[in-house]
Parts: structure tokens; sequence; C-alpha cells
């Protein structure tokens, strides 16, 4: 579906935007790679990496720019939008930042998209936007409201959707980096926020592969939300370094014991597929009719039952500590 398009990226020098380079350049033939972000060295550093010039275009920009994204979409068939403010203790400290780049830069891309007739835009989001309690996924729902939204102010010509997804092993900023560091260090305990701590868990490259088939999948207005494991924060630590002693040293600002991807207030919108969920709009667009139980490829869903939840903690699918060290593996191949 991208052969012969022209995308762009933002937040696109991240762990994510290099695997979705990566990834599109491998499986596609395609016209025009924009990688969109604000730091000039990782920008350096991966024009190193990807250098064909007929192709990749590196353009320095704020998201928090209107007009430097309107001309940076200039020609652009799909953006896939991860620029984000993303760690939950700094954007406690750090509100309004966080709301600048989280909510005002989602507006500002949907505006830069309107306006060049841009064919698709797929906003990167997260668990934390469901039942929110800190400023991080507070200002990732409201994100996700707008792009939902702004499927009735395009005309029909731009489709927005939005993708959510748990915690990605191995990005940076994370715990197996972290757990890594102190592993090579011989530190003397391993630190875990909660013994009781869940998380669902996804790799950087079955979070771009997702990505990619939602897009292909989209009418416009879902938010789609992968089948995925969870995992104990404890067993992880475990698994990684069985001989070094666990430190629980408390809760951080702003952080969940369990995470949700599918609210139970949401069961109501919330369809299920083979593999993924699909939560349908709660208002209805000025400009067509959709029915969400069907998708772009043909793919039927059915609404799950009333007070369904989708919670890292009541999950059906546990992560062992082979499986753990799996995905470890995985990761490590990438990053």
């Amino acid at each position: 579906m991208f052969n012969g398009k022209s995308v762009l990226i933002t937040g696109g020098t991240g762990s994510f935007g290099h695997q979705y380079t990566k990834t599109l350049l491998d499986r596609y033939d395609i016209k025009r790679l924009v990688i969109y972000s604000r730091d000039e060295l990782k920008q350096y550093d991966m024009s190193q990496v990807y250098d064909d010039t007929s192709i990749m275009r590196y353009f320095i920009g704020d998201v928090r720019d209107v007009n430097r994204l309107k001309d940076a979409m200039r020609g652009i068939d799909t953006v896939i939008h991860g620029a984000a403010l993303k760690h939950v203790p700094i954007a406690e400290y750090n509100p309004m930042e966080c709301i600048k780049t989280n909510i005002h830069g989602a507006e500002n891309i949907i505006q830069a998209a309107i306006a060049n007739n841009v064919e698709q835009v797929i906003a990167l989001s997260t668990d934390k936007a469901a039942n929110p309690i800190n400023l991080y996924g507070a200002t990732k729902l409201a994100s996700d409201k707008l792009f939902v939204a702004a499927n009735n102010i395009t005309g029909g010509k731009t489709k927005f959707s939005v993708v959510r997804y748990g915690n990605v092993a191995g990005s940076r900023g994370s715990v197996v980096p972290l757990f890594n560091k102190f592993i090579a260090e011989n530190k003397k305990f391993l630190p875990v926020t909660h013994k009781e701590m869940t998380r669902f868990w996804i790799t950087l490259q079955e979070g771009v592969d997702f990505v990619l088939s939602s897009m292909e999948r989209m009418l416009g207005g879902e938010i789609f939300i992968p089948k995925i494991p969870s995992v104990r924060i404890v067993d992880l630590a475990k698994a990684m370094a069985p001989e070094i002693p666990i430190k629980i040293i408390g809760i951080r600002p702003g952080e969940k014991l369990h995470e949700v991807m599918c609210p139970s207030d949401d069961s109501h919108l919330t369809i299920e597929y083979d593999g993924y969920y699909v939560i349908s709009p709660s208002i209805d667009f000025y400009s067509r009719v959709e029915d969400f139980t069907v998708n772009k490829l043909g793919e039927r869903g059915s609404f799950v039952e009333p007070g369904f939840e989708y919670n890292s903690l009541i999950n059906e699918h546990f992560l062992d500590s082979d499986e753990i060290l799996s995905f470890n593996q995985k990761t490590l191949k990438l990053i």
C-alpha cells in the first residue's frame, strides 16, 4: 500500500522511527520518506545509516510549529505521527511542555494534513490514555480525541485513526535497557517500583507491523488496539538476572500499578477482531456513515460483552521466563 507513496514520520529519529524507516524501505518501493524531528544530531546519525538521497529527506522541525509542518507535508500521502513527550514522571513535573507537544502538536498535525490533502494520518498512542491518572496519559487521551474528531472537518479527503499499544520492550528510556545497564555494571540489586506491577508488552517490530496493518484496515476514526501479552515486572527482573536481588523502590509519580487498553466504560464501542480490538468513535461523522464491524479489508468483528475491559492484570497471556528472554533477544537485535 506504500509503493509509490510519500510518507512522513514525526519523531522519526526515535526507536520506532528507526524501525519504521527500516521496515518501509525493506518492504515497499517508497517514493519519498521524510523524517521530521527536532534533534539535529539524531538526524545526522540516522542519515549515515539511511542515506539514499533519492528517497530520504530529513526535516528539522517541531510539532509545535504548524507552519513548518505545513511545509514538510507538501506532497505527502501518509503521515505516521510518533512525536511525543512520553516519560510519565517527567511529564508530571513539566506539564505545560507535555501539553504543548502532545495536544497542541496533535492539532498542528491535523491542520497541516488537511491543508495539504494528506490521504492518511495515523497517530501513535498509549495504554496510559485509557482511564488516565497521569499528565502524559491525559494529554494522549486529548490527542486521541482530536484525531478521531478530525474526521469531521476534513470533508472526507484525509482519514485520521489512532493506534494504542502497551510498553515497547527495549525502547529508549524503558525498563529493559535500564536492567541491562544495572546488570552490566554489577549493581547489587534491580529496582522494581512495586512487586505486583504488570504491563502490556510488545516488541518494536510487532508495534511497527501493527501500525502498518492498521493503516490498511482503517476507515478513519478508529482506535486500534493489538492483543498482546502482559508481563509482571518482577518476573522480568528475575528472568533477566535471577542471581541479582530485587529492591522495591516505590511507585513513581503518575505511575499506575496495572494498565488498561480498552476501558469498561468504552465496552459499548469496542469491537473484537482476530488479533486486535477497535474502539469505534463515540461521535457521528457528518460526511459519512460507517459500520466499524467491517474494516477496509472486509474483515468482520463483533462487539464485546458489556463491561468488558482489556487490563494488563487480567490478560489471558502472561509471559513466562523463556518468553521474556525471547522478547528481549528480538528487541536487542533491533536497537
